[in-house]
């Protein structure tokens, strides 16, 4: 087969969930012998035509002076119109719609007999609190155009699934991401962010409104475990929605924003020796740095919405508020004796069994396979 992954930015990932998905994903189906193409930004870091048997193929983005927002509308299209014209793909692949859809529009690839489509509708994007009234008003027309124009779509998450089927009647395969799981884990990366083993709770995310953040601050504030044991919180400060939590929260004595932490290894031993982790987004569907934490051993506390429960089904505790947060935070060691090994152990099944990446480089395979005999 001749596959295409487009809307990415670039592999080897240095960037999230759609990057690292393509390259664990390109890189498998190549070694099972197809012909695999990923669209790269001319910014990124790699410069050489193939990894690791994966064609790249490097294309202008003005991203880097025109900001993601818009640049990544014009990098798109540039990708599709060489991946019509100059290429001959048995099958597209689009890493979500956000920026896809003028391209869709223009090369009506509705009624293209080949390549087939395959959209990747990510999260519910205008459920995305950080976007004006307008943006997600135009979110909504976005989402409408990926379902009528995409040939298949596909979704990461159950709750993302039942999403399109009821409100489009629309039917999307469930595919999802992928996490490795490590047993390398190193103490000593703690005493660099002052740490002690199993004596902090930690909180990994993009800072923005739907993943709350702030509920999980909130009941740490109003518990007995202030003072106790630190909140670790990971994420980019530099963002207008970081620059407000820091704002708000950076003098409280036992929360710390630490900022990005980008080396994996150090980052999986913080997270692998907290007391609890705290998952607290809302709107995405199957998000990768949940599957990581499960991998690492992490004893999940999530939010409580249909996405989270999906992946984490009973392994988890959950809370719908600041208030149920506190009271998780009071009763923390009774809950983490009670629930802790078996959870960890229960996640650790679930990645190995249906998250691993060679069981999702087969079911990728046998669909891109089945899709071809449909035509």
């Amino acid at each position: 087969m001749k596959i295409a992954f487009i809307s990415t930015r670039g592999i080897p990932n240095n960037y999230g969930g759609f990057e690292q998905f393509a390259e664990y994903i390109s890189v498998g189906l190549v070694k099972r012998g197809h012909e695999v193409t990923v669209y790269s930004p001319k910014f990124h870091p790699y410069k050489d035509d193939s990894y690791k048997g994966v064609k790249i193929k490097h294309i202008y983005s003005p991203e880097t002076w025109m900001g993601s927002s818009v640049g990544s509308f014009f990098y798109d299209f540039a990708s599709l119109k060489d991946a019509l014209r100059n290429e001959d793909f048995d099958i597209i692949y689009e890493a979500g719609y956000t920026s896809i859809i003028p391209a869709y529009i223009w090369f009506n690839v509705k009624k293209r007999k080949r390549p087939i489509f395959i959209t990747n509708m990510d999260g519910l994007e205008n459920k995305r609190s950080k976007f004006s009234p307008m943006v997600r008003c135009f979110l909504d027309w976005e989402e409408k155009m990926a379902v009528r124009y995409s040939h298949y779509l596909i979704a990461d998450n159950m709750g993302i699934h039942d999403y399109y089927k009821e409100k489009y009647g629309k039917e999307s395969k469930f595919l999802a991401y992928g996490a490795d799981i490590h047993d390398d884990f190193k103490a000593e990366y703690l005493a660099e962010f002052g740490l002690r083993l199993g004596e902090y709770y930690i909180l990994i995310a993009r800072l923005e409104p739907e993943n709350n953040i702030i509920m999980t601050i909130e009941g740490y504030l109003h518990s007995k475990e202030n003072g106790r044991r630190p909140l670790i919180i990971v994420g980019k400060t530099n963002t207008p929605y970081g620059k407000e939590l820091v704002e708000k929260y950076g003098k409280e004595k036992h929360i710390r924003f630490v900022g990005g932490i980008y080396d994996f290894k150090k980052l999986d031993s913080v997270r692998h020796f907290s007391l609890a982790y705290f998952h607290g987004h809302s709107v995405g569907g199957t998000n990768p740095s949940l599957l990581e934490a499960m991998a690492a051993g992490c004893f999940v506390l999530a939010h409580d919405n249909i996405f989270n429960r999906a992946v984490l089904k009973d392994n988890a505790l959950y809370y719908p508020s600041a208030e149920k947060v506190t009271e998780y935070f009071n009763n923390i060691d009774d809950i983490a004796k009670k629930n802790k090994v078996t959870f960890t152990a229960n996640n650790i099944e679930v990645i190995r069994n249906e998250y691993s990446w060679e069981h999702l480089v087969d079911e990728h395979e046998r669909y891109f396979k089945w899709l071809l005999e449909q035509k």
